[in-house]
């Protein structure tokens, strides 16, 4: 996947390794809140207000950063009020693309053949990644946000004036708690990609240690108890679920996250059941798009794109 560097498009891989050839997660570019008023959140600008049928996501059904507003969007019932683009699960060229691959879609709302034009209909300069997700203001033609825990929180906090369903997935007596959490979720989310980008052993050996270390923690915190935090589901569970249902049939083989599979954990495994089963989860789940994706865009792990037979599960 490559990048775009003053408006141009590169197809190279962008440097994303330190010097000891361990994996470095750049930061994202735009951080502007919804908010009830239109008022300015924790970062960015004001004059974005939330209305229903005024915002638009842009996502992949194989990023498990896309798949969190995926996931808040079809439990919150926002479907009907919050639009949504989906792209290829294969971006080798260009990047993310518009394209009939089955599940994806045009883009509705602009017209792009590639999400990187999205970026530049912004900033016409703009240097970095085009990432999913991209959560983009419909009224202003602007990038609101990229940043995939901060789209989450906003949905969530404004849900029913969006359009949607009353949302308790971060509430306030236990905010603290949950952005504890959300810290031990986060060595999970993104140590999956410091264990498989590594490029030195010792710069693999540290990121795996950390990774189970991390799950072990995990395992231990929900010995019983159903959810990471209280009795209900809250942002970290669903955190957590994104990088849980992929690690298995993707991450164990092909990132060499290979210690143990998740499902060799017992409470993660519940935990992962419950989520999945958790009213408007399933229909954001497409391993197809998720084996395609990470098997066929990664030419540097897996050169000739094999995705692997297995493994298979029955709820697919």
């Amino acid at each position: 996947m490559g990048l775009l560097v003053d408006g141009k498009w590169h197809n190279e891989e962008p440097k994303q390794t330190g010097s000891g050839g361990q994996f470095v997660r750049k930061a994202s570019a735009f951080r502007n809140w919804i908010t009830p008023d239109g008022a300015a959140g924790p970062t960015g600008r004001e004059g974005f207000a939330a209305e229903p049928n005024r915002y638009h996501l842009y996502v992949s059904y194989a990023c498990p950063w896309a798949h969190r507003a995926l996931i808040y969007r079809g439990i919150l019932k926002l479907e009907d009020s919050l639009s949504v683009s989906v792209v290829n699960p294969v971006n080798i060229v260009e990047g993310w693309e518009f394209t009939e691959f089955p599940g994806s879609t045009k883009d509705q709302v602009n017209g792009t053949e590639y999400l990187h034009q999205v970026y530049t209909l912004v900033d016409p300069a703009y240097t970095g990644r085009a990432l999913v997700p991209v959560l983009w203001d419909k009224v202003n033609k602007t990038i609101v946000n990229n940043e995939s825990s901060e789209i989450i929180r906003m949905i969530g906090l404004n849900s029913e004036q969006l359009g949607g369903i009353h949302c308790h997935f971060y509430p306030q007596a236990s905010r603290a708690e949950i952005d504890e959490v959300n810290d031990l979720v986060y060595m999970v989310n993104n140590g999956v990609y410091r264990t498989g980008f590594a490029q030195s052993q010792e710069a693999y050996d540290e990121a795996s240690a950390k990774l189970f270390g991390a799950l072990e923690s995990l395992e231990n915190r929900l010995k019983g108890s159903a959810y990471l935090v209280g009795d209900a589901p809250t942002e970290s569970d669903f955190r957590l679920f994104t990088t849980a249902i992929r690690f298995d049939p993707v991450y164990f083989v092909h990132f060499k996250c290979s210690l143990k599979r998740y499902s060799d954990f017992p409470n993660l495994s519940r935990h992962l059941k419950a989520l999945r089963e958790y009213p408007g989860v399933e229909s954001t789940i497409r391993l197809d798009h998720i084996r395609h994706h990470y098997f066929r865009s990664h030419i540097r792990i897996n050169p000739y794109g094999i995705i692997p037979i297995g493994p298979r599960f029955d709820w697919e």
